[in-house]
């Protein structure tokens, strides 16, 4: 491929779709995929190079099933963004709010506004499959009386107008989205971020063991998550991010990590998406600007 083919969840105007023009620029090729197995398929059949995959929220907490397939599909993150989450209500210009009948988004989405339509009874929540995908489809078939809830990328592409800015509940509300591919990328120098995940026996302090190991090689944890191994009842992989300072120390961490757990494996080592000034790493993108 001599253009990257970016493999996203959901369709152009998108979240993902704005987390793709962040990380890559204006100039990008989208492969728009309607879950994320289809954008993990594309990305095994080569039809994609590269996959962008939401993988926590502040509000909805951690994608799990995503973390899965990363791993099932031996997946290499080679980095992350951090997207403020921004919901605007849209439909077709000309309309007002007491024009619209029904509203159709994501049932997160709607889920995130629900506080916002009580000031509107007459208007009737429809889940749907993607956010941007129901801007698209208002736009194409001249959808009167039906709004969407989507970013405000979407409005801007679908000539849609907006009715009403930020109509989420909860505005503090942002979302980790890591870049991914099939290939082991070679380590960059500024790489100072690991993805990791590692199993380990019922051995009592087993955990606390391998903390300790990442302390005192000067690894900063910044999050774990655990999941069941599905073939061993009670017994968890763990995920886990670091960041680092120097390489060196990282290489060390590692090396101690994969003696002391059971089978360990680097998910990616990338650049940390947030910024080192800022203490709210969530306030560093923002979709609305």
């Amino acid at each position: 491929m001599n253009k990257n083919i970016i493999a996203i969840q959901g369709a152009e105007g998108s979240n993902h779709h704005k987390v793709a023009q962040d990380f890559y620029g204006d100039d990008i090729q989208l492969k728009e995929c309607m879950s994320f197995d289809i954008l993990v398929d594309s990305l095994i059949d080569q039809s994609a190079n590269i996959g962008i995959m939401a993988l926590e929220n502040t509000i909805a907490g951690s994608i799990i099933p995503n973390y899965a397939l990363i791993d099932k599909n031996n997946l290499q993150i080679i980095g992350e963004e951090y997207l403020n989450i921004h919901h605007h209500l849209m439909a077709l210009a000309g309309q007002e709010i007491d024009d619209i009948q029904e509203v159709w988004s994501h049932p997160m989405a709607l889920l995130q506004c629900k506080e916002f339509f009580k000031k509107y009874p007459h208007i009737k929540m429809v889940e749907d499959v993607d956010t941007a995908e129901v801007a698209k489809r208002i736009a194409q078939k001249q959808l009167k009386g039906i709004a969407a809830i989507a970013p405000k990328i979407a409005a801007e592409i679908f000539g849609l107008a907006i009715l009403e800015d930020d109509i989420q509940t909860i505005k503090d509300n942002a979302t980790r989205f890591v870049i991914v591919q099939t290939d082991v990328p070679s380590i960059d120098e500024n790489c100072n971020k690991a993805s990791i995940k590692f199993q380990l026996n019922h051995k009592r302090g087993s955990l606390a063991a391998i903390l300790n190991a990442m302390s005192d090689c000067k690894m900063n944890l910044t999050k774990i998550q655990s999941l069941p191994v599905i073939e061993t009842p009670w017994k968890y992989s763990f995920f886990v991010d670091v960041t680092f300072e120097e390489y060196k120390e990282y290489q060390k961490a590692i090396s101690l990590i994969a003696i002391m757990a059971e089978n360990f494996k680097v998910l990616g080592v990338y650049k940390n998406g947030r910024h080192p000034s800022t203490l709210n790493p969530f306030q560093e993108k923002n979709e609305s600007i």
